[in-house]
């Protein structure tokens, strides 16, 4: 397995550093981290650390194809900024690839705080991946690049990327798995905006994308400091 990791930026320059050198745990064959013209350093730092660095048009979406693009993998893994995995996660994603149906996955999350929400959250969020096979972007999506490009890669959209890229996997009838991991999330914006009032801001989003209303009008909607690359 040849995996690449992408990871998208913006304003990041107080983590970027430690996420890259968690990444580099994994093996991987390059690391590519996407900067949304970040004001405060955070691209610098990222090649300090071995990273490639490309510059995108803020917005997940273009920011993760513009990644992807310039990657060479075979696999792969798209990381948020706040996520990390451990060094297992590498070999969870080769023995699941070795079944050839499967084209993808995520993994099991370990919310970095101990209270007992957050535990009820890491259960739901793997729940709604294994009945209705829709992990989210904070659970480290990773793909065969094959896969990945037969369906244009993700909607170049401020948000819910994720979603729309696993609905087409579904349409498709493709299998994807959850794994073990632990993937390790930084409980930020949760702590910042409240646990029941991020929940709903999320249930609202897919509510509202259900309606057919566009991701990017739906961002206008969401706060500035929760739809940046990572957040």
């Amino acid at each position: 397995m040849r995996l690449s990791i992408v990871i998208p930026t913006l304003n990041e320059s107080a983590v970027i550093e430690r996420k890259i050198w968690q990444a580099l745990m994994l093996q991987p064959i390059e690391i590519v981290v996407t900067d949304g013209q970040s004001q405060d350093g955070t691209g610098d730092l990222a090649r300090s650390a071995g990273a490639t660095v490309v510059t995108s048009e803020r917005g997940r979406g273009r920011q993760l194809n513009a990644g992807a693009r310039a990657t060479t993998g075979d696999v792969l893994l798209f990381l948020h900024a706040d996520c990390w995995l451990e060094s297992q996660a590498a070999e969870q994603i080769e023995a699941v690839l070795r079944d050839e149906k499967v084209i993808g996955g995520a993994f099991q999350q370990r919310i970095d705080h101990d209270r007992r929400v957050f535990r009820w959250l890491e259960w739901g969020n793997s729940v709604r991946v294994r009945w209705r096979r829709m992990p989210y972007g904070d659970q480290g999506i990773f793909v065969r690049r094959s896969a990945f490009e037969a369906i244009g890669g993700f909607a170049e959209v401020r948000l819910m990327e994720d979603v729309l890229l696993m609905r087409e996997f579904r349409r498709r009838g493709w299998r994807i798995k959850l794994l073990p991991g632990p993937i390790h999330v930084d409980p930020r914006r949760w702590l910042k905006h409240g646990v029941v009032r991020q929940t709903l801001r999320n249930w609202t989003l897919l509510a509202g994308l259900k309606l057919g209303i566009s991701p990017d009008r739906l961002a206008e909607f969401y706060s500035p400091n929760s739809v940046v690359p990572g957040s």
